[in-house]
């Protein structure tokens, strides 16, 4: 199931327990209770949030609260036990408004959604795209990253899940191939230039993913664009192995779900962290495999988050679909508590061994490292207080 149709998920309810201190916190990892109406809002950061420039942020701090054993946790919803993650650092519902309000707006004039625009409007991407990147508190910057977000969230809604908007197994190859020349365009030779500028203009997906991308290669610096291209390409690997397994009707062992979560995850959301920041990871540090492993496992735990708290639409829904703790349950014949738990240990996990490696990377890295995966657990705990806050999901 599509990511943006889990986060239409039925109503459930959650009560944030407690919000500590996060590995980004200026005072070197010193944890303090917070309830949520005092997260900071642009207004009291008139600078944006204190990120950390050099080895007194992330990389000393996850030493040291590894060692001290201090969970940095975030509840759950019904059904949902707590999880390893950080608070999110900020909530400023303006500005969250006020992307969402312009995000919905640039679908209605591509026709993305159209008669359905009411689903991308509660979702409140604005609000996840402002909650996952904290370091900036420009509406443009988000507005970029929410409509890339978006217009692969469409693809997959178009293509691979929704008959009723002409998703249809055999038709799903050569609609994600024409979909990346919309990302990363193509150039044919003169006589056929007109006919591929037709196709571009005639689905509103490719119009979404043509102008998405060119929105956000405002900001970006072309080997960054470069590296969003790749993790684009990667993740309509994952759509096209979702529909197989759809097509088939098979339900995949909990390794090849969990290989599979890595590529059809949030990832090309979060290689975008860099960008919105304003700054640029050099490329030799993105594609450092150590980093890879890092940014691909917390990746991946922030796409279990969908899964876990969209598990009631995943039950009422009709045909094949797919999140962990219903392979896990089928795989291991155990109820569905277990496998929730089970699924959640998995994910805290992940999160754990990237908070343990981010610490040892941003030691040794450059600044933009550094900077770089900051930004990353933030964006964990802005997607974990995204779910956990969504209306969608919460009564």
């Amino acid at each position: 199931m599509s990511l943006l149709s889990r986060m239409t998920a039925p109503a459930a309810r959650h009560d944030v327990a407690r919000l500590v201190a996060t590995l980004l916190s200026p005072h070197q990892g010193a944890v303090r209770t917070a309830a949520p109406a005092e997260l900071p809002t642009t207004a009291a950061r008139s600078k944006g949030p204190a990120l950390p420039a050099g080895p007194t942020g992330l990389g000393t701090s996850a030493a040291r609260i590894g060692r001290r054993g201090t969970a940095v946790a975030g509840g759950g919803a019904a059904g949902v036990p707590e999880l390893y993650c950080p608070p999110a650092l900020r909530d400023d519902r303006a500005l969250g408004e006020e992307v969402n309000a312009r995000l919905v707006a640039w679908a209605e004039g591509i026709g993305l959604y159209a008669g359905r625009l009411d689903r991308v409007r509660a979702a409140d991407f604005g609000r996840l795209m402002m909650l996952a990147h904290p370091d900036t508190d420009d509406p443009d910057r988000l507005l970029a990253a929410g409509k890339c977000a978006l217009a692969e969230w469409a693809t997959d809604d178009y293509y691979c899940d929704d008959e009723t908007m002409g998703s249809a197994p055999a038709l799903l190859g050569a609609h994600l191939g024409l979909a990346y020349a919309a990302v990363d365009p193509t150039h044919p030779p003169l006589r056929h230039a007109r006919a591929v500028e037709r196709a571009m203009r005639e689905d509103p997906v490719r119009v979404a993913l043509r102008s998405g991308f060119t929105h956000l290669a405002r900001y970006a610096e072309p080997d960054q664009l470069a590296r969003l291209h790749h993790e684009v390409a990667v993740l309509f690997v994952g759509y096209g192995q979702e529909g197989s397994w759809r097509s088939q009707g098979r339900t995949p062992e909990v390794w090849e779900y969990l290989a599979h979560r890595q590529i059809n995850s949030f990832l090309p959301c979060v290689a975008m962290t860099d960008v919105v920041g304003g700054y640029a990871l050099p490329a030799a540090e993105y594609g450092d495999p150590r980093v890879r492993r890092a940014v691909t496992m917390a990746s991946t735990a922030a796409t279990l988050v969908n899964d876990l708290y969209s598990m009631a639409k995943e039950h009422h829904s009709s045909g094949v679909e797919f999140n962990l703790p219903g392979v896990v349950a089928a795989e291991e014949r155990c109820s569905p508590r277990e496998a929730v738990e089970r699924s959640v240990e998995i994910h805290d996990e992940l999160v754990r061994a990237f908070e343990t490696e981010a610490a040892a990377l941003s030691l040794t890295g450059s600044p933009q490292l550094r900077r770089f995966l900051a930004g990353v657990w933030a964006w964990l705990g802005g997607n974990r207080a995204w779910h956990a806050g969504s209306p969608r999901y919460n009564g």
